[in-house]
């Protein structure tokens, strides 16, 4: 049994869409690595609920903030629950994301921008937000001590789908590569201040955005493409968010505190051109 307690001791995370799939698992997975967390989502229930299972990991664990990170006056605000909850902010997630699938010459402007809102401008919006609370006590600590106290830590999100192309999602091909652009350009303007900045690229994860797709869904993955995806993974199964929860934990984690501006894919072996 792998043992996690004390990898995030004392360290307080923002997880956005951490109300279910990936961002939920991650919380769960910090919180037992000693960690506290706000659980960010846009809905009020599944927030509670993931909340409530972080609590019951450990009491006085978790926090819930509800808002899109499309309003960056949200994201402020979000940022501000973690230090008035918790004291600090050391570590961010990411996660939130959405899709709208249709091709390229049937999707609406709406679908188009919803996409780009969310996956990558939030995104955005969640480091500057974070700013105040991750760069400036590490630019203190800098200028008094000569060295930060500990490396604090931005984990995004890309996407499998978006390295190799992906028919019916030209919106969130561009939010995912989009993300790994900005992850590679804050971790160049935060290194010194021992601030990591890394991507991790989930493959065909078994949450709600890649369920079975029926007709009238708004979400989901139609079967057949889904069976296809399944026969091009070595390991031969889909992930499931714990798997994707692994490495975001790394990534937050000590153990990876002289790596930044990197990307890895979770992906069972699947062959990526």
């Amino acid at each position: 049994m792998i043992t996690l307690q004390g990898l995030l001791q004392d360290r307080v995370a923002v997880i956005t869409g951490a109300g279910r799939g990936i961002g939920r698992a991650c919380a769960l997975l910090f919180v037992r690595a000693g960690a506290r967390v706000v659980i960010n989502d846009i809905d009020a229930e599944p927030a509670a609920e993931a909340a409530r299972a972080c609590e019951a990991e450990q009491p006085g664990s978790a926090a819930v903030s509800v808002g899109s990170v499309t309003d960056p006056r949200y994201t402020d605000e979000l940022m501000r629950t973690a230090v008035e909850r918790f004291g600090k902010l050391d570590i961010l997630v990411n996660n939130a994301g959405v899709t709208r699938d249709r091709m390229c010459h049937l999707l609406s402007d709406e679908d188009w921008h919803l996409v780009l809102d969310v996956n990558l401008t939030g995104t955005f919006h969640c480091i500057r937000s974070a700013a105040p609370y991750l760069r400036e006590p590490a630019k203190r600590e800098l200028e008094q001590f000569g060295k930060v106290a500990y490396n604090r830590k931005i984990i995004n999100f890309f996407s499998t789908a978006a390295i190799r192309g992906n028919p019916g999602q030209i919106n969130y091909v561009a939010a995912k590569m989009g993300n790994v652009g900005i992850t590679r350009v804050v971790a160049q303007e935060w290194a010194r201040f021992g601030i990591n900045v890394n991507a991790v690229a989930p493959g065909f994860t078994n949450t709600r955005l890649t369920a079975p797709k029926g007709p009238g869904d708004t979400l989901g993955v139609p079967e057949e493409q889904r069976q296809a995806v399944l026969q091009r993974i070595p390991m031969g199964r889909f992930a499931e968010p714990e798997d994707i929860a692994g490495a975001v934990l790394f990534f937050a984690s000590p153990l990876s505190d002289y790596i930044t501006g990197q990307t890895i894919n979770v992906s069972g072996g699947l062959q990526i051109p």
